[in-house]
């Protein structure tokens, strides 16, 4: 429900005198209160421009499951893109988002007609339920639909991780294998593109489930569901995903793949061969080698990458061959494409990390989470929608090189502003210095008005 309000009472102009240490002597700064419309993230009009541009408000109208009930409930797609705008800003619990009401004028910029407070988030996300959050992984798609074909297609990378709850009394939080031993968690799956670095699908799990535990029909999923024009070439994956029921779906659906063979004690047999076996390759420290496989249409290739010269290497140690570190892959792979380049398409994955990093501590997936199961999903979702749209603001800007959430918040999103209206017409005036400095975010506002195009602005990460 909305939050019944009034007009500020007029307060007296009350003036408190801090004292604050300068250079050259001690001085005082006096501070009073105004009822001018400040907000400090006048840059967020940025994103609201970009959100229109997108039609993101249509596509929560056709996914979030409420219909107000009452004339003083808010419209949902006004809640939802009130939490958007909070995860933009840097929240990463809906008490965080609620705080954004005491900004003037952020309703304003975000055009919504108001931010939410804690307990309507609260009550809009316990009514989600798994049919809902199913809906919701169809913005996913839609942020796809913005990309263009390629003709070797995109690189769908596969992944889960755990998310940590230590207070463990929200549904589906279940004791799991973390990387700090056995915690309550949930253990989410997210498939995405690597060359566009998109989010295409994910899936929120109970803290229990293996990495295994419906990744097939995960996988198969978000293959059906893509939008005709993205063909996928190739999938990855890490030993958790080396499973046959997924390299099977992989197959029905006629996919290139590649996933981490688990070191079993067959796998590491072959690891112990005498050094004659290993090719060399043009790599210092790396030899491979391609061993006959039980299964027809299906290779296994073997890694190993010496620790004195590649301390970096990812693989395990045997004890039985110290000083190196080893890996295999399974793959479907013509024969054509040699071992060390399976290995070197595999690598690629590792980016995939970034991204789950970036999502958990930059868009908060880590801390948004609500008693109900579904209810964490759709914050989830949500998040990853900012995520998505964050990734095609850049490439609408024309940026070669994706930077992080928190280069957009201080380049372009924390922009002090006054927020006027006068004869009908709402004003932002940006407080920024330098000829350059707003000739550089003209820039932005003019390459956000007009149509694609191959001209880029200034980088982002200057």
């Amino acid at each position: 429900m909305k939050n019944s309000s009034s007009e500020p009472q007029q307060e007296a102009n009350q003036t408190v005198r801090l004292e604050v240490d300068t250079k050259d002597r001690e001085s005082s700064i006096r501070i009073s209160f105004t009822d001018q419309r400040l907000t400090a993230y006048g840059g967020m009009a940025i994103w609201s421009h970009h959100l229109k541009q997108r039609a993101v408000r249509q596509q929560l109208r056709e996914v979030l499951p409420q219909e107000p009930s009452s004339p003083n409930s808010y419209d949902p797609t006004d809640v939802a893109l009130g939490y958007l705008g909070g995860i933009v800003c840097g929240a990463d619990k809906l008490s965080r988002v609620s705080w954004l009401q005491s900004d003037p004028a952020m309703a304003q910029v975000l055009g919504i007609e108001a931010v939410a407070s804690q307990s309507t988030f609260s009550r809009f996300f316990a009514a989600f339920e798994q049919s809902d959050c199913n809906r919701l992984n169809q913005l996913h798609r839609q942020a796809v639909h913005a990309l263009a074909s390629r003709s070797e297609g995109y690189t769908l990378d596969l992944d889960s991780w755990a998310l940590l709850h230590e207070d463990g009394h929200q549904q589906g939080v279940r004791i799991g294998y973390t990387r700090q031993g056995l915690k309550p968690c949930h253990r989410p799956l997210v498939a995405a593109l690597a060359e566009a670095k998109l989010v295409a699908a994910y899936w929120l799990r109970r803290g229990d489930s293996a990495c295994v535990n419906g990744a097939a029909e995960f996988l198969r999923q978000t293959v059906t569901s893509l939008p005709k024009h993205i063909r996928i070439g190739l999938v990855r994956g890490d030993s958790g995903f080396g499973d046959h029921s997924v390299m099977q779906c992989a197959e029905t659906l006629r996919l290139d793949y590649i996933f981490v063979a688990r070191l079993t004690e067959n796998v590491q047999s072959l690891c112990r061969h005498e050094d004659a076996a290993w090719q060399q390759t043009q790599i210092e420290g790396l030899e491979v080698q391609e061993v006959s496989w039980h299964r027809i249409g299906q290779r296994l290739i073997v890694v190993r990458q010496r620790i004195a010269q590649r301390p970096q290497a990812g693989g395990k140690e045997l004890l039985e061959v110290p000083g190196y570190r080893f890996q295999a892959f399974l793959t479907n792979l013509p024969s054509h494409v040699s071992a060390v380049e399976v290995w070197w398409r595999y690598n690629g994955r590792a980016d995939l990390e970034n991204r789950i990093k970036e999502l958990g501590d930059q868009f908060g997936i880590k801390r948004l989470c609500v008693a109900s199961f579904w209810g964490t999903e759709a914050l989830h979702h949500l998040a990853i929608l900012a995520y998505n749209l964050c990734v095609l603001l850049q490439r609408k800007l024309g940026q070669l090189e994706l930077c992080q959430l928190n280069t957009l918040r201080w380049r372009l999103f924390s922009r002090a502003a006054v927020w006027s209206r006068a004869q009908g017409k709402s004003t932002l005036k940006l407080a920024m210095r330098g000829k350059e400095n707003r000739k550089w975010f003209r820039e932005i506002l003019n390459k956000l008005l007009t149509f694609p195009n191959c001209n880029a602005v200034g980088s982002l990460q200057a």
